[in-house]
């Protein structure tokens, strides 16, 4: 508890070491576990960088090596934050430090590998196994505070719903899932209807969580050659589609249960393409009848959070547009990006916006988001 609030993290990483695969992957995937790969010398400008490689190629795309020496740099700076993403001690000091009392851990290295596009199914599939074993024995120090998102692979709906049932029974609430479109299918893909039916059943919780220089089809990777423009676009654009998507496939229609959450991108981006939608289905709406009976803005009111970044300079109007009850507060802790003052800019916002809007924020709204009973 912080200065008289409780705090649920929605947005946590765990910092996966590359040992787990070789640990964790059932026999017969061992031999293709990702690894890394240093070269032997660098250049005058920057030093001989690590990369995570996968059959011979990076698991990253489009990602240079001043980039790549950028992100290096800032975890370097914050080695404690570092560490506490594989050693779940020292997340959960962390955690005391600021005030936290519960996290929902999301991964880093098993995004990238569940995004390599070619990775066949049933290799996908033993990834997001092997993830999701190493996290239940990592969470197991505090299992009450220490909350698992489990990861599924869509590339066979039939085996992402096994895992998804596997995590329900670990006693989890939250899959993640990406926003981008795989094997040309988005998330509203009819293929998928059995996973989004699987989670209403389970009442597991939907978070999609963006990111960038994966190898799947991503918003802003086809024409821009930076770090900073392409993880400008990727989050937000990304973001925006995966609704999108789910809207005009009729996902919300069919199941109104269904929760879901949109991280790491902020939420400005949610009042105006909520409005672009509500207007454009007004011109629109024959072809997708069947699937969109509400205004888009009233699924999302009826089922959506999104997570909010304090410094955004429009998160007042959000709240005056949206309500204060689809709102979810994400650290991106221990992520290069993670703003180590964002819990102290969060409880500043109560002089700012409606008295329970800091409470709804830290505590009511992930509570509901994620299932958790008593609140």
């Amino acid at each position: 508890m912080r200065e008289g609030h409780r705090i649920i993290d929605a947005d946590r990483h765990v910092l996966e070491p590359i040992g787990l695969w070789r640990e964790y992957l059932e026999p017969e995937f061992r031999a293709g576990a990702p690894y890394v790969e240093c070269p032997d010398s660098g250049t005058d400008s920057l030093p001989a960088l690590p990369s995570l490689m996968l059959d011979g190629r990076p698991v990253q795309n489009r990602y240079s090596a001043r980039a790549k020496l950028e992100n290096m740099r800032a975890l370097h700076l914050r080695s404690d934050s570092t560490a506490a993403g594989w050693r779940p001690e020292l997340q959960l000091s962390a955690m005391d430090r600021t005030g936290v009392d519960q996290g929902l851990l999301f991964p880093t290295i098993t995004t990238f590998l569940l995004a390599v596009e070619e990775l066949a199914p049933e290799r996908a599939a033993a990834f997001a196994r092997a993830y999701n074993t190493w996290l239940r024995d990592y969470c197991r120090l505090a299992p009450d505070r220490l909350l698992g998102v489990g990861v599924i692979s869509l590339r066979e709906p039939s085996e992402a719903v096994r895992e998804l049932e596997r995590v329900a029974r670990l006693g989890w609430k939250v899959i993640a899932v990406l926003p981008n479109p795989l094997q040309r299918r988005t998330l509203g893909h009819p293929c998928y209807e059995p996973v989004w039916t699987a989670c209403e059943k389970h009442s597991l919780a939907v978070a999609i969580h963006a990111s960038t220089h994966t190898r799947l089809p991503t918003a802003g990777a086809d024409r821009f050659e930076t770090r900073f423009a392409q993880h400008a676009c990727s989050h937000p654009m990304e973001q925006m589609m995966a609704f999108l998507a789910l809207l005009e496939g009729g996902v919300f229609e069919r199941h109104p249960s269904l929760r879901v959450a949109f991280l790491e991108a902020g939420c400005g981006w949610v009042p105006y393409w909520l409005w672009r939608l509500d207007e454009v289905l007004g011109s629109c709406s024959d072809e997708v009848s069947d699937n969109i009976r509400m205004k888009p803005s009233a699924y999302f009111r009826r089922q959506c959070f999104v997570s909010v970044e304090p410094e955004e300079p429009s998160l007042a109007d959000v709240v005056r547009y949206l309500g204060p009850d689809n709102l979810l507060f994400g650290s991106d802790f221990p992520h290069p990006d993670h703003a180590l003052d964002s819990i102290d800019k969060t409880l500043a916002l109560r002089t700012q916006l409606p008295g329970d809007f800091t409470r709804k924020l830290l505590w009511e709204n992930p509570s509901r988001f994620f299932g958790q009973q008593g609140t």
